[in-house]
């Protein structure tokens, strides 16, 4: 007998990065020219040793570290996330306003289960998210794409003219995964105006803010008194602190939509890695300087990025910033197979553009997304070097 299996959930496409890694199975790289994981957005190397001392402190000598905690999370950690964003956004933020999830992936479900069910629509700039595209696909909302053109800047006028009475959410990803594009602020406010008018809401997903190149705040969503009205932010502390096995993440929105969020989590996860949000807490109270840094060399890799592009011939570079380029690739075989063919006959790993785009898309076919910020500079020349010598 066959069990039965919810059939969404059975059309949702694999996991995208555990589907990368079974390419690597089996194969082997010299020693002198080792494999370059340029495929998932990951920071390999662990959070700074501060800060480890502090978890293992707090997994020694603090009780509550191993207990359950509140649903919507510690409330020292969404105390300073109310007012490091109250300031940092010119805006006013309460601790009610904010919710702690298990990474930024749960924040985005528990806050699209308040939002849209069954039958609802909700629409996903392209090149999308694979991860926001598979939940949606397995509780059977329609993702409606959006294309972002060879700017990779979404349109709030496009935008509009997909809006029907099914849609309930337009999701911005800034600076954007895996375009790696930053949106402008005059985006933003045109997306938030939009939402304003037909009553949906705008969930904005900032999990690479830190690693953003413009200085001061990047939009003034929060600073608009009523933003609680249309606004979702979604936060993520795996990059900033490199916490990415403690999975901490963040909701901001209004404190009514939180009361049904903290439904969906007590019966996901009850609560929130307290290890990880005393880590987060730590980190917010005592890394500002280092995380600095952190910027700082991911800026640098990006620098490094676009100047190798530009001697690569044949190649496109569509967008550039925080963890990823996004790119055209000069070659007639689909970016599918070519991503393969790049394990084997350059030493690459890295995702596909059809990872991103609607089945069938012809732009998919061409393109690749490089997670560029877990190779340093001499990594960066070694890829563009390994690419140069493809044969087409």
């Amino acid at each position: 007998m066959t069990l039965p299996l919810n059939p969404a959930m059975a059309a949702t496409f694999p996991p995208p990065v555990m589907e990368a890694r079974r390419w690597i199975e089996g194969v082997t790289f010299p020693h002198d020219r080792p494999l370059i994981n340029v495929s998932q957005a990951a920071p390999v190397d662990p959070p700074p040793r501060a800060l480890r001392e502090a978890l293992a402190e707090a997994a020694l000598n603090d009780p509550q570290a191993h207990r359950y905690g509140a649903v919507l999370g510690l409330p020292a950690l969404r105390e300073e996330i109310a007012g490091q964003w109250s300031q940092a956004y010119a805006g006013r933020i309460e601790p009610s306003q904010v919710a702690i999830t298990q990474g930024c992936n749960q924040a985005f479900c528990a806050i699209m289960a308040t939002i849209a069910g069954p039958g609802d629509e909700v629409i996903l700039p392209t090149p999308w998210y694979f991860n926001h595209k598979m939940w949606l696909d397995m509780q059977g909302v329609a993702a409606v794409p959006l294309p972002t053109g060879p700017m990779l800047i979404p349109d709030a006028e496009r935008a509009a003219a997909l809006v029907t009475p099914r849609t309930r959410a337009i999701v911005l990803v800034t600076p954007n995964n895996p375009g790696g594009v930053e949106y402008p602020a005059a985006t933003l406010a045109a997306f938030r105006d939009l939402c304003r008018e037909r009553g949906l809401a705008l969930i904005v997903d900032e999990t690479y803010r830190d690693f953003d190149s413009r200085s001061g705040a990047p939009h003034e969503l929060f600073a608009d008194p009523e933003w609680s009205e249309v606004l979702v932010h979604l936060y993520s502390f795996s990059k900033a602190y490199r916490l990415t096995g403690h999975r901490v993440g963040a909701i901001v929105a209004a404190a009514p939509r939180l009361a049904e969020v903290e439904k969906f989590l007590d019966t996901v996860a009850i609560c929130p890695s307290q290890l990880g949000q005393i880590g987060a807490l730590w980190g917010m109270r005592n890394l500002a300087q280092w995380v600095a840094g952190e910027r700082a060399e991911v800026l640098a890799r990006r620098t490094a990025v676009t100047g190798g592009f530009s001697a690569l011939q044949g190649w496109q570079l569509l967008g550039c910033g925080a963890y990823f380029a996004y790119v055209e690739h000069p070659f007639a075989t689909p970016s599918d197979a070519l991503a393969k063919r790049l394990v084997h006959e350059a030493g690459v790993l890295m995702l596909p553009g059809t990872m991103f785009q609607p089945e069938g898309s012809e732009e998919g076919r061409r393109q690749l997304r490089i997670a560029f910020a877990n190779i340093d500079t001499a990594g960066i020349a070694e890829l563009f070097a390994r690419l140069a010598a493809l044969a087409r």
